[in-house]
């Protein structure tokens, strides 16, 4: 079913619109939920979790492209189940190793509001150097840090070496930082 289609099965409160996203996007959303989590039990709560958010934010939200929606939905709730249970110690996986590179140049900030704001003016930030860059780059920077991919998975998925996939991804946090340190983000 198109995405048009099951968006308006939402806004019609039609409960079918939960099967067909989940027959449309339940692999997409179960890869990203499992690359942060790593427990199969946690990732069909976040899946659940997923879905539920989706019935509760459309409407009001109409999203103009329902995968980006929905992955950013599960990204965010397996994010934050992460770290609840991780709380007390770091454990060398996947999003550990991520956010500890990308630590060398995203800003952290000390309270609520200023990390509100910081954290828009970041996101314009990088997207606007995202744009800078080559679609390969893009693409090996979003599946790194987005998806949170390992650097193995990305090297097989373009047909590259992992020492070149990880000499990209050092050399764009590089120039990122610079890009920050420019706009006053850092």
């Amino acid at each position: 079913m198109e995405d048009t289609k099951i968006i308006d099965l939402f806004w019609e409160r039609d409960e079918k619109a939960i099967q067909e996203t989940v027959a449309a996007y339940g692999r997409y959303c179960r890869t990203i939920a499992f690359n942060i989590l790593g427990v199969e039990e946690d990732v069909q709560e976040c899946l659940n979790d997923t879905w539920l958010g989706a019935w509760n934010s459309i409407p009001p939200a109409r999203p103009s492209c329902l995968s980006a929606f929905l992955g950013k939905i599960t990204r965010n709730l397996a994010i934050s189940r992460y770290r609840a249970s991780h709380a007390r110690k770091r454990t060398g996986d996947r999003l550990s190793e991520s956010l500890d590179e990308l630590g060398e140049c995203i800003p952290v900030s000390s309270d609520n509001v200023s990390q509100t704001v910081d954290r828009h003016a970041l996101e314009d930030a990088i997207n606007q150097y995202l744009d800078t860059v080559s679609d390969k780059q893009r693409n090996l920077f979003v599946r790194r840090y987005f998806y949170m991919d390992s650097v193995a998975e990305i090297a097989q998925m373009y047909g590259l070496g992992q020492s070149d996939v990880k000499v990209t991804l050092m050399r764009m946090r590089r120039s990122l930082q610079k890009v920050l340190e420019k706009e006053g983000l850092m």
